[in-house]
């Protein structure tokens, strides 16, 4: 089964929140025999929508190719402003592109979310991301990952998460394999 991290941090940086985040969730997806593929905003170097662009850059393809090819995604994304990245949300006005297709947007695709904020508004962040992947036409498991970044990590120089972060990380993964599953038997 194919995952899609989709990591909507915008930040190149290697020791951002978003890549310890999507390295420890590909471990243990890698681990459990899942084909995983990331997209990174900050590497995607995907221009500003444009709805009537005859040829799409190469790069906004490979990314509408790695969301039409997942079974499941896991999307990530800092808190901004009360929701998603802008970048993050960018990508997902390209799946536009998909429009016509048989099955079109992120239809029957199973999404888990996950967001991160310096206080205690990460469901924010949650909520908006829903909004959008329910607007595409995904199937969103009830089971989301708020988090903390103050709480997230077991030392100050934020080298190794915590054993109740991975854990609620753990269970998102287990729900969202066990929903592919069920949804395949109704669909």
């Amino acid at each position: 089964m194919n995952v899609l991290l989709f990591n909507g941090c915008s930040d190149t940086r290697p020791e951002t929140t978003g890549r310890k985040l999507s390295a420890y969730l590909y471990q243990q997806l890698t681990d459990k025999g899942y084909t995983v593929t990331q997209v990174n905003v900050s590497d995607a170097h995907i221009p500003f929508f444009e709805l009537r662009q005859p040829n799409p850059p190469a790069e906004v393809e490979a990314m509408v190719d790695a969301f039409m090819r997942s079974d499941l995604q896991i999307w990530l994304t800092p808190l901004y402003h009360g929701g998603m990245t802008g970048a993050m949300k960018n990508c997902l006005d390209w799946l536009e592109l998909t429009a016509r297709n048989e099955k079109p947007y992120l239809t029957d695709k199973v999404v888990g979310l996950v967001c991160w904020a310096d206080g205690g508004q990460a469901m924010q962040g949650i909520n908006a991301m829903d909004a959008v992947a329910k607007a595409l036409r995904a199937w969103v498991i009830p089971y989301t990952v708020p988090l903390v970044k103050g709480q997230l990590y077991t030392d100050a120089h934020r080298r190794e998460l915590s054993v109740e972060h991975t854990r609620k990380l753990d269970r998102l993964i287990a729900l969202l394999g066990n929903a592919r599953q069920s949804f395949a038997l109704i669909s």
